[in-house]
């Protein structure tokens, strides 16, 4: 299913320069982007993954994570392989890095039709692009999007945010609900063990909060590297920054691919839920076994108005999001 990509131009020599993403790789033919969605096929940019499914599950939206959005709900979670980040400890390296891995995983393309039809038939509310890096999958999510939004169906990212705004703007119309994460507020991180830069990102989350899209954020704890007291308040100061309301994700590393940071303890997340809860009035803890960081509680009284557990959520909210007991709105999206 080969079509023409978005967001690129042409340069000397039949060569190309991609305009996706702020890594802008200049191609020469017959070359693919570090990405591996992309390359210059003939002269032109070409989407190298259009429709090919690489995982595909129905799941609980809470999954993504996403606990102030439809909770409860399940939604049909889609992936494509690759990834334009390269980060060290990717926890699903073998879809977003693993190029032999991502050949066998990927099957026959899917059309966007199709995929909606899917949606539709097995009674999701809607389509989750997430698992690697959907952004780079940008024309076959915008034409599903697209489709999914004529069909009532809502349309939900989890992304690592590294796309450029203009990209991003066409995209932001179509988009529900994103989880961003946020792997640090140091561009040293990001630089050295992810090859990114930090700026793209906090640029686009910014944008998908004032373009309204509900907006949750996720921080993988690594020890050693981003854990620390300092770097957890600075981060809790640009999510405040955008709204005290703002559902902040805090998960826990295990070992994966090229990494060899030991495991995130319980412990440092509880201590960074509580710095972060100063100023935020929902923070989670996720990726452990512990109940005490996934319930939603009432910044009014304190009450739990959604309670997390092995099975779905039990849910006390009014179909407002107000709380029952002392009637406080909370930024939840109950359908």
């Amino acid at each position: 299913m080969m079509i023409e990509a978005a967001w690129w131009e042409t340069l000397e020599d039949g060569r190309v320069q991609c305009r996706l993403c702020p890594i802008e790789c200049r191609l020469e033919p017959g070359r693919d982007g570090p990405c591996h969605t992309r390359g210059n096929r003939g002269g032109r940019m070409t989407p190298l993954h259009y429709g090919e499914v690489a995982a595909a599950g129905l799941d609980p939206i809470e999954k993504k994570p996403l606990y102030h959005y439809l909770p409860g709900a399940r939604i049909l979670s889609v992936a494509a392989p690759g990834c334009n980040l390269h980060c060290r400890f990717c926890q699903n390296w073998e879809l977003s890095q693993d190029q032999d891995r991502r050949d066998r995983y990927a099957g026959a393309p899917v059309s966007p039709d199709r995929l909606v039809e899917e949606a539709l038939a097995c009674g999701s509310g809607g389509i989750a692009y997430t698992y690697s890096e959907p952004l780079v999958w940008y024309e076959f999510v915008r034409d599903t999007a697209r489709l999914a939004r004529d069909a009532g169906l809502k349309n939900v990212v989890v992304t690592n945010g590294y796309l450029q705004p203009e990209p991003l703007a066409e995209l932001l119309p179509l988009l529900d609900a994103a989880n961003i994460d946020l792997k640090s507020m140091d561009d040293d991180f990001y630089r050295r063990i992810c090859k990114a830069s930090l700026d793209p990102v906090l640029s686009a989350i910014r944008d998908v909060h004032a373009a309204g899209v509900h907006l949750e954020l996720t921080n993988l704890l690594i020890p050693g590297y981003n854990d620390a007291d300092d770097q957890i308040s600075m981060l809790v100061d640009f999510v405040a920054g955008l709204g005290r309301d703002i559902p902040l994700h805090f998960s826990a590393y295990h070992p994966a691919w090229d990494f060899d940071a030991p495991p995130t303890p319980v412990e440092t997340l509880r201590r960074a839920a509580g710095l972060a809860r100063r100023k935020l009035d929902h923070v989670y803890l996720g990726n452990v076994r512990t109940r005490d960081g996934s319930n939603t509680i009432c910044p009014g009284r304190g009450a739990t108005v959604i309670e997390r557990g092995r099975a779905a959520p039990r849910i006390r909210l009014t179909a407002e999001a107000a709380c029952p007991d002392c009637g406080t709105r909370l930024p939840v999206v109950m359908e």
